[in-house]
């Protein structure tokens, strides 16, 4: 009898701690499976709605600069005047310098010298949308052979083309700066079909 009430007291004894030991693992486990599911779901969404709202990510589109048919035709004349400008460069200078330069798109190009000038006249190619000012400072100090630009502008400088032929020089207190952009009759004469090379319409 004794070993009987000993077995069913041993047994008692297993059941219990296999339901206590049960009882104290479950809940480790469900939680960590359940954060993971969230977590993986709101990744899932945060990349849908990005695809879904482009404009949040792209800044063309975000910063209203989509043109579109009507944009183009609206403004087709203004950006014909302005790509017959960009196709020379004539600009006379007064101030104090001594430079000289030369230039065959920007692989073949020389400068040496050292001015600080106001400028007037046509200020060539833009390479940019908005036009250049007709009158203005212009600096450009330092030296240049092809690719090895040593100069310094101040942020005022010629802004000469990649694609410019040209040549500049400044003498005491005068100086002039000539240039043509064979790129430019490219873009003027594909502006007239509204196609835009050089990416410089308004």
């Amino acid at each position: 009898m004794k070993h009987y009430q000993y077995f069913l007291q041993l047994l008692t004894l297993a059941v219990f701690l296999t339901v206590a030991g049960c009882r104290s693992t479950a809940p480790a486990t469900k939680p960590v499976e359940t954060t993971d599911i969230k977590s993986s779901k709101t990744q899932q969404q945060a990349k849908e709605s990005a695809k879904s709202k482009p404009e949040a990510t792209n800044p063309e589109v975000s910063k209203g600069y989509s043109r579109g048919l009507a944009h183009r035709l609206i403004l087709w004349a203004p950006n014909r005047v302005l790509d017959v400008f960009d196709i020379m460069r004539v600009r006379l200078r007064f101030g104090f310098g001594l430079g000289l330069g030369a230039r065959a798109t920007k692989y073949v190009a020389a400068y040496a010298g050292s001015y600080t000038t106001i400028y007037a006249g046509l200020p060539g190619p833009r390479c940019r949308r908005m036009p250049r000012s007709p009158v203005g400072l212009e600096s450009y100090n330092g030296a240049k052979a092809s690719v090895v630009d040593l100069t310094v502008d101040g942020g005022i400088g010629p802004d000469y083309s990649p694609t410019e032929f040209g040549a500049s020089f400044q003498l005491i207190l005068l100086g002039i700066d000539v240039g043509v952009d064979p790129f430019e009759v490219v873009d003027f004469a594909g502006g007239i079909m509204l196609w835009d090379p050089r990416q410089d319409d308004l």
